[in-house]
């Protein structure tokens, strides 16, 4: 259940860490006060949004390294209850079963033979320089 809450508020966190990020202003945006951008110094004071965003982003990032390390801990020492000192997994397997062999089909269905059935094939005549075929050219 821990373990839940924790990546549930990870993901919040992450979340939130990444929407101030993409609203701080670069350090090249004054420039952009004089096309409309002054507007912020209403809403968060005389200072602008950055002291706000900068703090705020710092705390966030302080939680998300915070709950990283503590799922991480959490990781570690939570599973080390299964693990026992000298045993093998190998050691805990019984051994398998050899397969099954292969049984005949129903005698149903048609069989390949084992061997390909032995055929005279007539063997090709050696052709002589004089008796090459029409179009082949020999050189």
């Amino acid at each position: 259940m821990l373990s839940l809450i924790l990546n549930v508020v990870y993901v919040l966190v992450a979340i939130a860490m990444i929407a101030l990020i993409l609203l701080q202003q670069g350090k090249g945006a004054q420039a952009g006060s004089g096309f409309g951008s002054g507007a912020s110094g209403t809403v968060f004071g005389a200072r602008g949004a950055a002291n706000f965003l900068s703090k705020t982003t710092r705390w966030l990032a302080t939680a998300f390294f915070g709950i990283t390390l503590l799922m991480a801990w959490l990781f570690v020492h939570g599973n080390q209850k299964q693990v026992t000192t000298g045993s093998s997994i190998m050691a805990t397997q019984s051994a398998a079963p050899a397969p099954a062999a292969k049984t005949a089909p129903a005698s149903g269905i048609p069989q390949a033979p084992s061997q390909a059935p032995a055929q005279n094939v007539p063997q090709a005549p050696a052709n002589a320089q004089g008796n090459a075929p029409a179009g082949s050219q020999t050189h």
